[in-house]
């Protein structure tokens, strides 16, 4: 008896999703629900699209406050000398030490505006070239970045070799 009532269920179930898979297709309602979500998805989702370009010029001004961290950290570390170059024409900057040489270009038309230290001054053109000592380097480096009308600051703190990163022209 038993049996035969779970036979019975069992083919109810099985005969109601055979009648239900057979609709095929979407109403109205669902194809609007559906637009409606894509709509707002879109909404939320466009904003950040249009800040693209001023995210490159931040990921390349964390990217030399970086790199500046890392050249103090191994010449202090190794108690080694390492030249850092900027080449302010051509968007390079590259490090150099003992047993290592890196370096990169920037991207996505970013490009050095001007580098400042207090024995160089403001410098617009050409290439700079910092050493870092065993102590890090002489003096606080100041570099400036700019896309398009954005610009970012790179501030290096000669004394504990931490950078800040900073939105603008800053000094």
């Amino acid at each position: 008896m038993q049996n035969a009532k779970l036979r019975n269920s069992i083919i109810l179930k099985f005969k109601f999703l055979i009648l239900n898979s057979q609709r095929a297709g979407f109403t109205l309602l669902e194809l609007v629900l559906v637009i409606l979500i894509i709509s707002l998805a879109t909404a939320l989702i466009m904003p950040s699209f249009s800040d693209i370009g001023e995210g490159r010029l931040k990921t390349e001004a964390r990217r030399l406050g970086g790199a500046l961290r890392y050249v103090y950290d191994e010449a202090v570390g190794k108690k080694e000398s390492y030249i850092f170059r900027l080449d302010l024409d051509k968007g390079l900057w590259e490090f150099e030490g003992s047993k290592e040489k890196r370096g990169a270009e920037l991207k996505g038309d970013v490009e050095i505006a001007d580098v400042i230290t207090p024995s160089l001054g403001k410098i617009s053109k050409g290439e700079v070239f910092i050493e870092f000592g065993p102590l890090g380097p002489a003096e606080q480096i100041t570099l400036h970045l700019r896309k398009n009308k954005s610009e970012y600051s790179v501030i290096f703190n000669h004394l504990n070799g931490r950078t800040k990163t900073l939105e603008g022209y800053a000094l």
